[in-house]
C-alpha cells in the first residue's frame, strides 16, 4: 500500500468548537433559545444533581429550580435567563451563585448558535481576589519596557494562581511562536527563548483564543463527559463555552510535555491576537472561575499596556525617521541639486530606515551611502526590480533567495527596501540591511512527524521530543518595520514634492516665455501691418526706376542692393510671423471661507449618501487663499470619498481638521474606513486607477486625480497616509498668500 505525506494543515481541519463533550469537573445544560426547552445535557450531571439529570431533555427550563438552589431567591433560571437577554448581555449575571445539594457552585451563561449554554462549575476561591488583582496590576505595570512588562506580568499570574510555569508566548509573523518570559519552579528546566511550531497551535485554536480570553484544562487524565441530546446529526457549539472539551492531539500533546493542566490567558494587541499566558502544571489543578476572570483581567491590562509600551517604543523610531524628513525636507529647499541634499549632510538618506546602506538613482546617475554592493550590482539589481515589480515600493529579507545573483553580496545585502521617486522606472531609491545570521532553538524538531498506522497510512500526531532542536537561519535580514516603511513613503512624497516644484519652476518660465512669444506674435502683426506695405512700395519703386535707361551703372548697383534688402527683410517678417503662442487661463484667488464651505459641502454629501449614522468632526477651519470653485471641488471629493469608503464600518466617523505650519495651511480629512493597501500607494492620485478591494463601491477613479491637480494648481501639497482595514488621512496644504 502506497504512503501518502503527511499534510500540515490537517490539524487546521479539526472542528474543535464542536466537540461533543465537556470537562467533566463541571456540566452543561443547554436551553433552546426558541421555547426555552432543555436540548442538551452532559451525562456527567448525574454526578452533580443525581438520576433526575436522565429526565430533564425536552422539559421547560423551569424544572432546573427542582435541584438549584439561590443564596437570594430572587429569579427563578428563566427570569434570570430572560434578564441577559433583555440586557444583550450575560456579564451582569454570571457567574451566578447557587447550590446544588448543598455545595456551592456558579451558573455561567452563553450563547450558542441556537441555545443558551448553562454552565456549572464548583466554587473553589477562598480569598479576596479583587485586592489581588489591584495589587498586581499596578505591580506588573511598573515595567519600564515591553521585556520588563512582560517579565512582571508572568510573575504577577503566578502568584495568583500558583502553577508551576507562566510563560508569555508571543506569536511572530508566519504564526509560529516564541517564549518571550517567563516564570518556573526552580527545579524546572528553563523555556524561555525557544521557538514553537504554528501547527502546535493551528489557526482554528489560535481563532477561538480571539473568542475566549481564557482557557483551562484542568485535568488530562481525567475523562470527558458526552453532550446527549435528542437532536440528531446537530452537534452543540460550544464556542463560547468555557467547559469545552479539548482535542485529542492537544491533550496527547501536553501528556507528552508531561503536563498534568493548562491554563492560558489571551494576549489581545490592536484587535489580533499577540500572544498568550501559557500556564502549565504538573499535576492537577482546577482554578475557581473568579481566578480565571481576574486573570483575565490582568492579560487584558497587560494588552492594553502591552499596546502602549510597544507604542512608545514605535514613536521614538519614528520620531527620527520624521525628524530626518523634515531636514532632508529643508534641505532640499534649500540646495540646488537633489542628490546634494539627500547625499551632502549629516543626516542623509541613509538615516530614513535602519538600513546599514543606502543608493538613489537619479537622471542617470548613482549616488550610495554607508555600506552597499558594487555599483555594477546595484545597477543590476535596480534592472531587476524594475522587471519584477510595478509597485512604487519593493521589499523583502530574503533578497538572494528571490534573486539568485545578490549572493555573492548576501553579508552586506541580505533584505533590500526599495521605492520609485518619480513615473520613470529608473529612477529608484534602495536601502540595504545586512545578513543576520541567526540560531533559532526549537523545542523539539519545527517538522510535526508522521506515524505510520497499521495500515500503512501516514497519520498526523502530537510529537513526543521537546529536546532542544536547534536550526540555523541564514540568507536574511532583520525584517523591514512597518514604521521604516512608512519612512521611506514619507521621504517619496517629499522628493516628489520637490521634483514637482523644480518642474512647477520650470513651468513658470515657460509661462514667461509663452508671453513673450505672445507679445512677439503681437509684434510679429504690428510688422506685417505697418512695414510690408510700405516695404512692397519700396521694392515696386526700386524696379520700376531700374527699367530707366538713363541710370547709369552705378546707380543700377544701388538699386539692386535695395531690391535685395528688402527681399531679405520681407522673408525675416515671414519667419516671426511664424511664432505664436497659446496662452492659458489664471486661477482667479479670493479669501474663501471654509467654515461655512465645508458645512455646505458635508450638507450635501451627508445627503446624496444618505450617512444619517456616520459623524463628523469639525476643528478649527483657518481660511484659505485660493479659487472657491476648485477648492468645494477638492473638499468634496476628499469627504465624499471618506463617507463613501467607510460605509462598512459600524460607527463610521469622519474628521476634519487644520493647522497653520510656517507658510501653510494644512487641512487633514480622517476616516476610519476601509483603508488603501501600501501596494497601491503610487495609483491612488492616477486618473481612472482604483484599488481592487473597491469594485463594489460606487465610483470612477477621477476625483483624487482632481484633487491633485487642483491643489499643484495653487502651488500646494497633497498627500495621505493609510493602513488597511484602519481607515486613511489625506492632507491638503494651501500657501498663505
Amino acid at each position: 500500500m502506497n504512503k501518502f505525506s503527511v499534510d500540515l494543515t490537517n490539524c487546521d481541519k479539526e472542528p474543535i468548537h464542536v466537540p461533543g463533550k465537556v470537562q467533566s469537573h463541571g456540566f452543561l445544560i443547554a436551553i433552546d433559545k426558541a421555547n426555552f426547552n432543555i436540548t442538551y445535557i452532559s451525562e456527567n450531571a448525574i454526578n452533580f444533581i443525581g438520576e433526575f439529570a436522565k429526565n430533564l431533555l425536552e422539559k421547560p427550563i423551569a424544572i432546573l429550580s427542582n435541584f438549584i438552589e439561590q443564596n437570594e431567591q430572587k429569579f427563578d433560571m428563566e427570569d434570570l435567563l430572560k434578564l441577559g437577554i433583555v440586557k444583550k448581555s450575560f456579564d451582569g449575571v454570571s457567574p451566578y451563585p447557587v447550590e446544588i445539594k448543598g455545595k456551592p457552585f456558579y451558573l455561567i451563561i452563553s450563547a450558542s448558535v441556537n441555545d443558551w449554554l448553562f454552565e456549572f462549575e464548583p466554587v473553589t476561591l477562598q480569598y479576596d481576589i479583587q485586592s489581588l488583582i489591584g495589587r498586581s496590576a499596578s505591580v506588573m505595570l511598573q515595567g519600564k519596557n515591553v521585556f520588563a512588562l512582560l517579565k512582571a506580568a508572568a510573575a504577577e499570574v503566578k502568584k495568583l494562581i500558583n502553577y508551576d510555569r507562566i510563560m508569555i508566548y508571543k506569536f511572530l509573523d508566519d504564526g509560529h511562536g516564541e517564549v518571550v518570559a517567563e516564570e518556573k519552579e526552580e527545579n524546572l528546566e528553563p523555556f524561555f527563548g525557544l521557538h514553537y511550531p504554528a501547527s502546535d497551535i493551528p489557526k482554528q485554536a489560535r481563532d477561538l483564543y480571539k473568542l475566549n480570553l481564557t482557557r483551562l484544562i484542568a485535568d488530562v487524565n481525567t475523562e470527558d463527559s458526552q453532550i446527549i441530546t435528542y437532536k440528531q446529526n446537530e452537534p452543540l457549539d460550544l464556542t463560547n463555552g468555557g467547559l469545552r472539551a479539548v482535542s485529542p492531539i492537544h491533550i496527547q500533546y501536553l501528556k507528552n510535555m508531561g503536563i498534568y493542566s493548562s491554563f492560558s490567558i489571551s494576549l489581545i494587541a490592536h484587535g489580533e491576537l499577540w500572544g498568550l499566558i501559557a500556564c502549565h502544571n504538573y499535576s492537577p489543578k482546577f482554578i475557581d472561575y473568579k481566578a480565571r476572570e481576574g486573570s483575565k483581567l490582568i492579560g487584558e491590562i497587560l494588552s492594553s499596556a502591552l499596546e502602549y509600551r510597544q507604542g512608545e517604543e514605535d514613536s521614538e523610531t519614528l520620531k527620527q525617521f520624521k525628524d530626518t524628513a523634515t531636514l532632508l525636507t529643508d534641505y532640499l529647499n534649500r540646495d540646488k541639486y537633489l542628490i546634494d541634499a539627500l547625499a551632502g549632510h549629516d543626516r542623509t538618506l541613509l538615516n530614513v530606515t535602519k538600513g546599514t546602506g543606502a543608493a538613489i538613482i537619479f537622471e542617470g546617475n548613482l549616488k550610495t551611502l554607508g555600506v552597499v554592493p558594487d555599483d555594477k550590482d546595484i545597477w543590476e539589481l535596480a534592472e531587476w526590480i524594475k522587471t519584477n515589480s510595478d509597485e512604487s515600493i519593493y521589499y523583502t529579507h530574503r533578497l538572494s533567495e528571490i534573486f539568485h545573483p545578490a549572493k555573492k553580496y548576501k553579508e552586506i545585502a541580505s533584505g533590500i527596501l526599495s521605492c520609485s521617486i518619480s513615473k520613470d522606472p529608473d529612477e529608484v531609491m534602495i536601502w540595504f540591511k545586512p545578513e543576520q545570521i541567526a540560531t533559532v532553538n526549537w523545542a523539539g524538531n519545527p517538522d510535526k512527524p508522521a506515524t505510520a498506522s497499521e495500515n500503512g497510512m501516514l497519520n498526523m500526531s502530537p510529537r513526543k521530543s521537546f529536546e532542544t532542536w536547534s536550526q540555523v537561519v541564514s540568507n536574511t535580514s532583520e525584517k523591514w518595520l512597518s514604521e521604516e516603511i512608512t519612512s521611506v513613503l514619507r521621504i517619496r512624497e517629499v522628493i516628489i514634492t520637490y521634483i514637482n516644484k523644480k518642474a512647477n519652476e520650470i513651468r513658470l518660465l515657460n509661462e514667461k516665455l509663452q508671453a513673450a512669444y505672445e507679445e512677439l506674435d503681437t509684434f510679429s502683426y504690428t510688422i506685417s501691418h505697418d512695414l510690408r506695405t510700405p516695404l512692397t512700395s519700396i521694392k515696386t519703386y526700386a524696379e520700376l526706376i531700374l527699367k530707366n535707361k538713363s541710370i547709369d551703372e552705378s546707380g543700377r548697383k544701388m538699386l539692386d542692393r535695395i531690391l535685395i534688402g528688402a527681399d531679405k527683410m520681407n522673408f525675416l517678417i515671414k519667419e516671426i510671423l511664424n511664432l505664436a503662442r497659446v496662452g492659458r487661463l489664471e486661477i482667479n484667488f479670493e479669501t474663501v471661507n471654509m467654515q461655512s464651505l465645508l458645512n455646505e459641502i458635508s450638507t450635501e454629501v451627508w445627503a446624496a449618501f444618505k450617512a444619517d449614522n456616520a459623524e463628523l468632526i469639525l476643528g478649527q477651519m483657518p481660511e484659505l487663499k485660493g479659487d472657491k470653485t476648485m477648492i468645494v471641488q477638492v473638499f468634496t471629493n476628499l469627504i465624499s470619498n471618506a463617507v463613501k469608503y467607510s460605509v462598512m464600518v459600524e460607527k463610521p466617523k469622519i474628521e476634519v481638521t487644520a493647522y497653520i505650519d510656517g507658510g501653510e495651511t494644512i487641512y487633514a480629512i480622517k476616516d476610519n474606513g476601509m483603508g488603501i493597501d501600501n501596494r497601491y500607494y503610487d495609483r491612488v492620485f492616477e486618473l481612472f486607477k482604483r484599488m481592487d478591494n473597491v469594485k463594489d463601491i460606487e465610483g470612477t477613479g477621477v476625483g483624487l486625480a482632481i484633487v491633485k491637480r487642483v491643489v499643484e494648481r495653487h502651488n500646494g501639497r497633497v498627500w495621505f497616509e493609510s493602513k488597511l482595514n484602519v481607515g486613511s488621512t489625506f492632507y491638503v496644504a494651501f500657501k498663505n498668500r
